[in-house]
């Protein structure tokens, strides 16, 4: 029947009874007010922690609201921190790993989901056995192919493209991708190669014009990764001139005050926080196609 409630853990018989009835409509708005206090309760204690002086964070660090709210706080840490430039080297370090996250995972998920070459089913189990290890245990490898590359012998260690390059290698990215692409009908790919089409023009007219939702969920997730990461970069990259935000951050705590530090914070969350809210429709599209959810 159309009116039948859909089905979940709950019976619609067991949803007419009174007692399961009252009780569902008081856990729920419970829960939800969990799930938002649990989410938004971090976001709000930075603002407060932002707009607070840093006598009353530390003798009241528990009070909802600052008893007097200084908005000079957020200039009085982009000047005397610096956060600016640490923002622009972060931007610079964002943009890197975007591009070749994307780049690896739109060109490796064409190639083993479309032109399905003979070896291709073992590069994919290669792939994916690398989500079963550790990022820990590779890094002191990972930092001496860095300091000392193949072939050339050369080092981009403390220059971006230490941060770059390692970052394109992101397996979850290829398999999330590959996972769109076999969704995406094969007989519009057999019948541009009966038209001619070779590799090249069937990636680029074909695969990424019906892409868009997947690019945009390996996009948010290449920018949010690079932009939280902070162990990698504070170890390859040891100027402190050139480190992102997030490293720079811990460091200046040590001298600066308190309530500049958490303005710093809120000011880093900032930028990644609304490239959410202006592309949420196309990520929640993506993550639909993927099979993600649930």
């Amino acid at each position: 029947m159309s009116d039948e409630l859909p089905r979940g853990v709950i019976s619609s018989a067991d949803r007419r009874r009174p007692s399961v009835r009252w009780t569902l409509r008081i856990c729920q708005p419970l829960l939800l007010l969990a799930v938002a206090v649990a989410g938004l309760g971090p976001i709000l204690w930075t603002v407060k922690g932002a707009l607070s002086p840093t006598q009353e964070l530390l003798k009241d660090p528990l009070r909802l609201w600052p008893s007097d709210v200084q908005w000079g706080n957020l200039a009085s840490a982009w000047r005397e921190l610096s956060l600016g430039h640490y923002l622009l080297n972060t931007g610079v370090l964002v943009v890197g790993c975007w591009f070749f996250q994307l780049l690896v995972a739109t060109f490796g998920a064409f190639a083993l989901s479309v032109l399905r070459p003979r070896y291709g089913r073992f590069v994919y189990h290669a792939v994916l056995a690398t989500l079963f290890i550790p990022g820990t245990t590779s890094l002191v490898a990972l930092y001496l192919v860095v300091l000392h590359l193949p072939v050339t012998g050369g080092s981009i260690g403390n220059t971006p493209w230490a941060v770059w390059l390692p970052a394109g290698a992101h397996a979850f990215n290829v398999l999330i991708m590959k996972q769109f692409f076999d969704s995406l009908p094969r007989e519009l790919y057999e019948a541009a190669q009966v038209d001619g089409a070779g590799p090249w023009r069937l990636f680029w007219q074909i695969v990424m014009p019906m892409s868009g939702p997947i690019v945009s969920v390996v996009s948010l997730l290449a920018v949010m990764s690079a932009w939280k990461e902070f162990l990698w970069p504070m170890i390859v990259i040891s100027s402190p001139d050139s480190q992102p935000l997030s490293v720079a951050l811990p460091r200046l705590a040590e001298t600066a005050q308190q309530n500049q530090v958490i303005a710093g914070m809120l000011l880093s969350i900032i930028p990644p926080l609304l490239l959410f809210l202006v592309f949420q429709r196309h990520i929640v599209r993506g993550i639909g196609f993927t099979g993600l959810k649930g």
